[in-house]
């Protein structure tokens, strides 16, 4: 069961590696290795390969550019659920691309990883329709608010002699580029129902994709994520799954069961009917930062697994939509990977803080005990978008519910406060400061917010102006400033590393758009609106802030004139903010400013409930 240690989601590609250089990869790579990671997805540089693809088959540039999207985007590109948008992919781009991958496969065989390589899942531009006039394709539906215009992809009919010919020649291009391990990744159906829901179709598709695989290595498998099942568990009934997993001779497909912690397939699929599996934690969605975990379900999870009847369970796995958020949690599934039975989570949690911090500290470990049994001990189906008000768009029907006693969190602070004379000059320390107060502000925001809704609702005018004017001038500006003053939590970081990709001011700046969008909009109306939020400095007050202003005010208007308050009208006015913010080609720095102790301990004096 424990054979392989797999790491990455296909999302994280573009929630957070997307502007990485070299040297952060290098970093990523050597703590993979540190962790026992020994299989990892290797997707960087495919669309070189896809372009010699698309031209050897006669498409011209302009189809091609209007196929890519833009690289903050190009996970759900590769996943057919997107083209276009925020594209396209100037040449530099391929080309750095292109050698930061030599050394990625390079550094990861080294340290004995196995690589996985991209395959080709089926679906293509419509510029293959011009060349190829009775090609047998049909167009799939809009994904997630989405329209036609960047989304509803063609997909080749299993059945058509191109699937062969568009697969084998992709992979023949890559092996050829890259060399092989032998196991490759490829999702069809990822959030989109597919053409039919007759079993025998579904097993053509699924054995195309592999046949086109085995077209260019006899001896491929297929990694297959298995987020689809329990994404749409209407359409993918019992007779389904087995139909998509049994178009694949038995042990040459690996599935990983994406989001087991919380909602594990192979429980109700006798163990993906016999295919190989990963238990996977998928933890994250979006990148979000908030502090959670789901401690108990992963320390007991990949053990219930191994014991399931004629279980097919090969390993564990970390698939987070997006990395640089609640360390504990990957460190924690990282040693289960390795373990033959659940921990004792409280005394591992309290050897974590001497590891993190490099010396032992009784309050520093109190924290984390209070951490752990709160903020991290999420139980039942528990999915983890950060739903703060302090991170959405502000309305009278926000969500302010904790799976946790935010007094805990409260506490933990002020302990980990009290150990910085202490730890002060660990890194480690600083940044966990940060982090919880973040999460405590988090949580005062929600106390604010509903301050101002009763307030509104009562016609209360002067605690609508009190609890907002705290709010926007106060609270939000100082969790800016803290949020400013450590490298890790800076808006300008993420922008400054999408421009430094750049070969060209006019690349830099369409960079610079993809960063700020994929955070805010992610589409070009708001179509995911906030679903990659992030809580860094500079975003807090210029987005997040400048919203909450502007919802406080239209709330004092609507008292003062007497006339109700239409949230249709706001969510008009407050996209222009948003849009606003996206294209406002303000600078932000990419190095931190103030004190971080000194501003969580202003805070903390202020605010500390």
């Amino acid at each position: 069961p424990p054979r392989y240690r797999y790491y990455q989601n296909v999302c994280t590609q573009s929630y957070s590696y997307v502007w990485w250089d070299w040297a952060r990869w290098e970093r990523e790579i050597d703590w993979m290795a540190l962790s026992g990671i020994n299989l990892a997805l290797a997707f960087v540089g495919q669309e070189v390969a896809w372009q010699r693809v698309y031209r050897s088959l006669g498409l011209n540039q302009s189809e091609i550019d209007a196929y890519f999207t833009g690289p903050a985007f190009l996970a759900w590109n590769r996943m057919g659920n997107l083209h276009g948008w925020a594209g396209p992919l100037p040449p530099g781009w391929h080309l750095k691309q292109l050698y930061l991958q030599y050394r990625i496969v390079e550094r990861m065989r080294s340290l004995g990883m196995i690589t996985v390589l991209p395959a080709f899942a089926g679906h293509v531009p419509q510029g293959v329709l011009r060349v190829f006039p009775h090609v047998n394709a049909t167009r799939l539906g809009g994904w997630s608010h989405f329209d036609c215009t960047y989304s509803c992809t063609y997909l080749l009919e299993p059945e058509d002699p191109m699937f062969q010919v568009v697969g084998t020649l992709f992979l023949k291009e890559l092996i050829k580029e890259f060399g092989t391990d032998h196991i490759y990744s490829a999702d069809t159906f990822n959030e989109m129902t597919p053409l039919s829901s007759d079993p025998a179709y579904l097993s053509r598709v699924s054995n195309a994709v592999f046949r086109s695989m085995m077209g260019a290595d006899p001896e491929a498998l297929w990694l297959m994520q298995g987020w689809l099942f329990q994404h749409q568990p209407d359409f993918w009934q019992p007779a389904q799954v087995r139909a998509l997993l049994h178009g694949v001779p038995l042990g040459r497909m690996i599935v990983l069961d994406l989001f087991a912690e919380s909602k594990p397939v192979y429980q109700w699929t006798e163990s993906f009917y016999g295919q190989p599996f990963i238990w996977c934690m998928l933890h994250n969605f979006g990148g979000n930062h908030g502090l959670f975990g789901t401690v108990e379900a992963i320390n007991h999870g990949p053990f219930v697994a191994r014991r399931f009847p004629n279980s097919t369970m090969v390993g564990t796995g970390l698939v987070p939509e997006g990395i640089e958020q609640n360390d504990m949690v990957y460190e924690l599934m990282n040693e289960l990977g390795w373990s033959q039975e659940p921990l004792d989570l409280p005394s591992w949690v309290t050897r974590y803080a001497e590891r993190r911090y490099g010396a032992p500290n009784a309050a520093a470990a109190s924290a984390w005990r209070l951490l752990l049994r709160s903020v991290y001990n999420c139980t039942g189906v528990c999915v983890n978008h950060n739903r703060s008000p302090l991170v959405r768009r502000p309305s009278l029907h926000m969500d302010t519910e904790l799976w946790y006693n935010a007094s805990d969190v409260y506490e933990a602070w002020r302990l980990l406060l009290s150990a910085g004379a202490e730890l002060g000059s660990s890194p480690t320390f600083r940044y966990d400061l940060v982090d919880v107060t973040r999460q405590a502000a988090q949580q005062l925001v929600s106390n604010y917010y509903m301050s101002i809704r009763w307030a509104f609702q009562s016609h209360a005018l002067p605690e609508l102006l009190t609890a907002g004017g705290v709010l926007v001038y106060d609270l939000l500006p100082e969790l800016d400033s803290l949020l400013s003053s450590h490298s890790l939590f800076l808006l300008g970081r993420w922008l400054e590393s999408a421009r430094a990709v750049a070969t060209s001011d006019q690349e830099a700046e369409q960079y610079e758009l993809n960063a700020r969008n994929q955070v805010t909009l992610w589409g070009p109306s708001g179509n995911i609106l906030d679903y990659a939020n992030k809580q860094l400095g500079g975003l807090v007050l210029d987005y997040y802030g400048v919203r909450w202003s502007l919802f406080v005010s239209a709330l004092v208007e609507s008292l003062n004139s007497g006339s109700p308050f239409h949230q249709d009208q706001f969510n008009q006015a407050v996209f222009q903010v948003e849009r606003g913010f996206v294209y406002n080609k303000k600078r932000y720095p990419a190095v931190p400013a103030g004190d971080t102790l000194e501003i969580s301990r202003k805070l903390f004096l202020k605010y500390y409930p």
